[in-house]
């Protein structure tokens, strides 16, 4: 229940259409907006540096979200050891999942984002949701994000018997796809964004001469993955 003083900051905030609309997909009203803003604006649409966008956040959303799950797994899996939580922490926290879950929350109509970005970049929701998830974090701290990580996507957008069975080494599976078809495959750096620790790799696989995935992260071995994972999830959509 909204108290007097949230009441009112919405009441008179110029952003009433967006507060109102974080609040369906959140389940509670943000307290720093710009914040959340920022979660949802891509590089691509910023004038100049000087402007926030959300890689950042991004960056602080998926440490979040790998302490939220490990800590949800350790509960949930109290006699399993620890190679099997690694696995599914790396099958919950994965790039195509984020995007999957982006898309069932509609974060894709709260992205602003350059159009030819947009067609290049196709993780672009799955890094909004990471950016999401770092904005709640700063702005409502930890207790209330794990609540809704794990009530509002664990439980209504993840089935752990089918993450239990899935495979997460990518690059090894695309290795296998091209032994299997006799093709050539290559994981080429197209951009590194960013300088020293900031820094990140933007990689494309290149399988049988054409471009089936791309990944960017700050650990190169990372953005082959995610790479690798996009790749599979279109070869076998037949894209």
């Amino acid at each position: 229940m909204l108290n007097l003083f949230d009441t009112l900051r919405v009441y008179f905030s110029s952003e009433k259409k967006l507060q109102h609309s974080l609040k369906n997909l959140l389940g509670f009203y943000p307290g720093n907006i710009e914040l959340y803003k920022q979660a949802f604006r891509h590089r691509s649409v910023c004038k100049d540096k000087k402007q926030p966008n959300n890689e950042r956040l991004e960056f602080l959303g998926d440490a979040v979200i790998s302490a939220i799950v490990g800590d949800y797994l350790f509960m949930r899996f109290p006699l399993k050891d620890e190679g099997f939580l690694t696995k599914m922490r790396s099958r919950i926290v994965s790039r195509s999942r984020h995007n999957q879950v982006a898309k069932k929350l509609g974060i894709n109509l709260f992205v602003e984002i350059n159009g030819e970005s947009g067609m290049r970049n196709s993780s672009v929701n799955g890094d909004a949701f990471e950016a999401l998830i770092g904005a709640i974090y700063l702005d409502k701290g930890y207790e209330t994000t794990r609540k809704f990580f794990v009530e509002r996507i664990i439980s209504s957008h993840l089935d752990m018997e089918e993450i239990e069975q899935k495979e997460t080494d990518f690059k090894s599976k695309i290795i296998e796809l091209a032994q299997k078809e006799k093709v050539s495959f290559e994981f080429r750096i197209k951009e590194e964004i960013g300088q020293g620790m900031d820094k990140q790799f933007l990689v494309e696989l290149i399988f049988n001469n054409e471009i089936k995935g791309s990944g960017q992260h700050y650990s190169k071995k990372r953005a082959e993955q995610m790479a690798a994972e996009e790749a599979i999830e279109r070869i076998g959509n037949g894209q």
